[in-house]
């Protein structure tokens, strides 16, 4: 139902309510769509909620209630055209002809717009998939990138300015580790016999940017020494050691990674920025292929660079939310609620994640955002605390920060669950995804499920050409749409003053009611950061259109109803198309 709409018949409930128990003008009348069509286009439960007050029969305050509301003057107006109390005192209302005629009209009027909110002042920042550029987009990412990328979408069509932005893990050992292995696959195109350590990255990609170095700078990158040998065995025979902050991490490949970088010099940064342009190009064009960019990429490595780790970690410290143990500087994170301290500089001296984390995250808030909002992984739950944690104890109100979990997505194909590891190579990537089912599907798969809710991705239906398939079942409704005009030899936009009277059947004022209530949707699914309800509503307006579709003709003797018919249609088509492009998802004119 259009916001406006829902508003007046608020206000008008609220003045009957006001005749009846003007005592109780605090409490919320609250408007929702019954399950059951037969029961009204609204519901409202206020006798109920005002039973216990004034201790009366619910039934009987409904009564009264109504018998108000239809006092009023404004009830000519044709607003509403009937209510009913039903059970145990809910008030069902339904619209009148009239009022479902108006939404077509509005969106005929502006088809661009339909759906949309009125710009607000809210400044809202979201940060979605940010992958450490070590390796392909995985599936993970795409669900994260998917609803990331919707969410923002939505958040924006609810009025608010969106700034969308990826953070890039260019700093740390993870990306030492990519160098280490790039160089390390380098050295065999060049003709070496290497022991490639155990927690290198082993993927046919690194040995792809190793052949690119190769081409780009031929002997320049070789080196040899007497302690390589010994070292690489010894990381090659190692195991990675699990440790929750990775003060230590494996030894052996720490070693190797420090002798590379003492017989490269200034060459490391060679390689190592070689490798991070190569991932980093890979993963921008996989996301803009799927149709997920963002107005800013924000360098980890800009923060040691412009001393805004260094700074955050001396604010902490001198707030006293820091101490020294067995070397390291460690947060007092338990004092915010964490379950336990967090480091932030390990012995060595180096920093860690965490405390490149902070400072990212107060450099977002020095930015002027209202509310940031971060798409983490679900496995990054442990995460949230900590973060909100040294927030508070930089005087930032953390309430300001929402944290947006995705699970995993698991694929399946025949009925069988796809294998995947990660460091191996032998993952499915975003792009062999995409490959397989089209990026409207993927796009509108990921987001069929709630996103805190595990997703079984199943590749033969998102192929599939049948109604079984939600995307296609959307997009198939589209499409039959303009397979009318084209048959009707009509454009969609000459229809916005057609009188609508013929419009009073069953199934018309059904599709009306639905597409009546875009508007309200756009602003659940921002307030709720859920951009699967959009997906839901869509499969509901297309199941409303082809139902109307089967049981309808459109194009009639009666030139009337014809065009009215077509006008219904054309509403239907731009609804579709607007709800489609908030998921990132096309909206074909013909399948």
């Amino acid at each position: 139902m259009m916001p406006d709409t829902k508003a007046a018949i608020t206000a008008r409930l609220h003045a009957a309510r006001m005749q009846v128990a003007p005592e109780s003008a605090q409490t919320p009348i609250l408007l929702e769509r019954p399950k059951q069509a037969e029961h009204g286009d609204l519901s409202c439960n206020i006798a109920m909620q005002l039973a216990k007050a004034l201790k009366a029969n619910p039934r009987q305050i409904a009564e009264q209630i109504v018998a108000a509301l239809q006092a009023q003057t404004q009830w000519a107006d044709g607003l509403i055209s009937a209510a009913e109390i039903a059970g145990a005192g809910f008030i069902n209302l339904r619209l009148s002809i009239r009022t479902k005629h108006a939404v077509i009209t509005q969106v005929l009027n502006a088809p661009a717009d339909w759906g949309r909110g009125a710009r607000t002042q809210e400044n809202i920042q979201v940060e979605y998939v940010s992958a450490n550029p070590t390796g392909p987009l995985h599936i993970g990412h795409g669900r994260g990138a998917a609803y990331g990328a919707s969410l923002a979408n939505v958040l924006a069509a609810a009025g608010a300015t969106v700034t969308r932005e990826f953070y890039i893990n260019d700093a740390g050992r993870q990306m030492d580790i990519l160098a280490l292995s790039v160089w390390l696959r380098y050295l065999e195109a060049r003709g070496r016999t290497v022991a490639f350590p155990a927690d290198g990255y082993r993927g046919a990609y690194v040995r792809d940017i190793a052949v690119a170095l190769n081409q780009a700078h031929a002997a320049q990158l070789e080196r040899d020494d007497p302690r390589f040998a010994a070292a690489l065995q010894a990381a090659a025979q190692s195991e990675q050691v699990a440790d929750d902050e990775a003060v230590r991490g494996d030894a052996a490949l720490d070693a190797l990674i420090a002798l590379a970088r003492e017989l490269l010099a200034t060459d490391w940064r060679v390689v190592h920025g070689f490798a991070l342009q190569a991932m980093l190009a890979d993963q921008q064009d996989d996301l803009a292929q799927f149709g997920v960019t963002y107005a800013h990429w924000f360098s980890e490595q800009s923060l040691h660079d412009s001393g805004q780790v260094a700074r955050a970690v001396a604010q902490l410290e001198s707030a006293g939310h820091t101490y020294i143990k067995d070397g390291a500087l460690w947060f007092r994170s338990t004092t915010f609620g964490d379950e336990k301290d967090r480091v932030i500089r390990r012995e060595n001296g180096l920093l860690t994640y965490f405390a490149s984390d902070i400072a990212y995250h107060l450099d977002k808030f020095s930015r002027g955002f209202d509310r940031v909002i971060n798409v983490w992984g679900a496995d990054h739950h442990g995460y949230i605390a900590r973060v909100k944690g040294a927030l508070l104890a930089c005087g930032v109100d953390a309430q300001r920060l929402t944290v947006a979990l995705v699970q995993f997505a698991a694929l399946f194909r025949g009925g069988e669950k796809v294998a995947m590891g990660k460091r191996s190579g032998e993952f499915v990537t975003l792009r062999d995804l995409r490959r397989e089912v089209g990026d409207d599907a993927a796009r509108f798969f990921y987001v069929l499920r709630k996103s805190d809710q595990h997703l079984d991705f199943d590749l033969d239906l998102a192929k599939s050409q049948s109604n079984d398939n939600p995307v296609y079942y959307v997009q198939y409704a589209h499409a039959r749409v303009c397979s009318i005009f084209v048959q009707a030899k009509r454009d969609a936009q000459s229809l916005h003053s057609t009188p609508l009277s013929p419009l009073e059947g069953a199934r018309e004022l059904a599709l009306m009611q639905r597409i009546g209530e875009f508007p309200e949707l756009i602003q659940t699914a921002a307030r709720e950061l859920a951009p699967h309800l959009i997906a839901f509503y869509l499969r509901e307006l297309a199941a409303d259109f082809h139902a109307f579709y089967n049981a309808e003709r459109i194009l009639v003797e009666d030139a009337a109803l014809s065009e009215a018919r077509l006008a219904l249609c054309a509403a239907t088509r731009y609804t579709l198309a607007n709800g489609l492009a908030l998921l990132g998802v096309s909206a074909p004119e013909r399948m």
